[in-house]
């Protein structure tokens, strides 16, 4: 069955070259907002292709509807997933699940390539999949940390009937 065994596919996400004028881009253009910022995150016990990495990143998070839409800003040269893929097309993925270990069990049966795994906040986890060719191939597959339900309820409802203002919304960092 593949990843889509996981769940369905909750968020597309991008790093593009400009973080601004791609918030401007999704906010004016596509009508999606409002974006919450999240600056200067880092995973805990990040490795990136098996080796710890001190990745810091932004992101800023929104609803189109229901799927969520991020873009990704790396704030460092740590290697990682991020350092060099900058641009406009689908960069990842992303799955929710409640069983890390299952999830992880399924994409290696499906023969992908884990690039990153870390922990998320108290009790949460995360992997990102490398799941074959073309752009938009890495699947993002994250346990949330309690309360990221709530956060992403929060974001979802105020994107419904969002009126334009206050475009960009800052939460705390990382």
């Amino acid at each position: 069955m593949g990843l889509s065994a996981i769940g369905p596919v909750m968020q597309m996400a991008f790093v593009p070259r400009d973080f601004e004028s791609a918030l401007a881009y999704w906010t004016g253009t596509m009508g999606v907002g409002p974006f919450f910022l999240m600056e200067n995150i880092r995973l805990e016990e990040m490795r990136y292709l098996g080796e710890a990495s001190a990745c810091v990143f932004s992101i800023a998070l929104a609803y189109w509807g229901d799927m969520q839409i991020e873009l990704i800003r790396q704030e460092n040269d740590a290697p990682s997933i991020y350092k060099g893929q900058e641009g406009g097309a689908l960069h990842h993925s992303c799955i929710l699940t409640d069983d890390i270990a299952r999830a992880r069990h399924i994409a290696l049966d499906a023969g992908a390539t884990l690039l990153v795994e870390a922990r998320v906040g108290a009790d949460g986890a995360v992997f990102y999949a490398d799941t074959g060719n073309g752009p938009g191939s890495i699947v993002e597959v994250l346990q949330p940390a309690t309360g990221s339900e709530g956060m992403f309820a929060m974001i979802r409802e105020a994107a419904r009937g969002w009126d334009g203002s206050d475009p960009v919304r800052r939460l705390g960092s990382g």
